[in-house]
């Protein structure tokens, strides 16, 4: 008897080895996160996108339970970061804190892509939006859209206009202008917002449009002026910067934004969580404090919103690639 019941406790005990309990994906989905995440930024450490990750995933640390990391893996205007993430194990711990360029307008202009925004990504959460602003020195004596643009139109195509890059919002900016008032601008692409803002200081370049957040302690200070938003509306942290559209010069809204993107196919439930921490984050007063006084407008929203978002932005953006023949040229 004793044999008998020796071996059904061993055919038991196969058994339950070689059947998986009902219970287990579910209590490892439950379980999420487990340990680190990290949130690629793809711009070096200091910049706007930089500032507000780090604001952000300090209190969505503290909801999750698990540190935040950020992680800076700069260059090709965003999409070195994107490829990244995009080849990354979807399983929540690797996000992509990209910005409007990388996942709507690089796609468009770079023949060598390596990622597809619409396949390659599950939406997590819109996190903020910013303004662009043009901006000039005092030194320049202009203070308006208009005596901006009647400057280019004495000088066609020989008033150099800075950038953060083609493609970048910056850049389409200064497209979205041109087309609406009939100029043309000598474009100047730059590797980054700070080189961009330095040369302009320095009188190497007439106009800059950039991020709020890279200007606005400059704008403040006075050594640059504001002479128009290139947004739907005024920005709250410069409301007596009126917009291009209220100047004269319709479609030029290029607003920039920051998105959270995880890998497709990454879980529901891990997306699920991270969304609701980046929601709990910009609810946080102190949080969207620190965002809003730099310039950067709180977001938030579910990830279909923020799908169907960045959706319509790809679309709009390919259409003004295709009307004014951007084309990227290896910068």
């Amino acid at each position: 008897m004793r044999k008998i019941l020796s071996a059904i406790s061993r055919a038991c005990l196969a058994i339950c080895a070689a059947v998986p309990l009902s219970g287990v994906g579910p209590a490892q989905a439950d379980d999420f996160p487990s340990r680190p995440i990290h949130i690629v930024i793809a711009f070096p450490p200091g910049g706007p996108t930089d500032f507000v990750g780090r604001v952000v995933a300090e209190k969505m640390k503290a909801v999750l339970g698990q540190p935040v990391i950020i992680d800076n893996k700069p260059g090709a205007n965003g999409t070195l970061g994107g490829e990244f993430v995009a080849k990354s194990d979807p399983d929540g711990y690797t996000l992509f804190l990209t910005t409007a360029g990388a996942v709507t307008v690089s796609p468009h202009i770079m023949a060598d892509l390596h990622y597809d925004s619409l396949r390659d990504f599950a939406p997590v959460a819109l996190v903020t939006k910013v303004t662009e602003v043009l901006v000039v020195t005092p030194k320049s004596g202009i203070k308006t859209a208009k005596e901006l643009v009647a400057l280019a139109k004495a000088k066609p195509g020989t008033i150099p206009f800075a950038s953060t890059g083609i493609g970048s919002p910056p850049h389409l900016a200064q497209e979205l202008l041109d087309a609406s008032a009939g100029v043309q601008f000598l474009h100047v692409p730059y590797r980054g917002a700070a080189p961009a803002l330095t040369d302009l200081l320095a009188g190497q370049v007439e106009v800059l449009s950039a991020d709020v957040p890279v200007l606005i302690a400059q704008i403040k200070s006075g050594n640059l002026v504001a002479v128009g938003a290139a947004g739907e509306k005024r920005d709250a942290i410069l409301p007596d910067v009126p917009t291009l559209a209220e100047q004269g010069y319709p479609n030029t809204d290029a607003s920039n934004w920051y998105g959270l993107l995880a890998p497709a196919k990454t879980p529901r439930t891990a997306i699920e969580k991270i969304n609701a921490a980046v929601n709990a984050a910009l609810n946080d007063p102190a949080t969207r404090d620190k965002l809003v006084q730099t310039g950067a407008t709180p977001v938030g929203g579910t990830p279909e919103s923020f799908g169907a978002f960045m959706k319509a932005e790809y679309e709009k953006w390919g259409r003004v690639v295709k009307e004014r023949n951007i084309r990227d040229t290896g910068q």
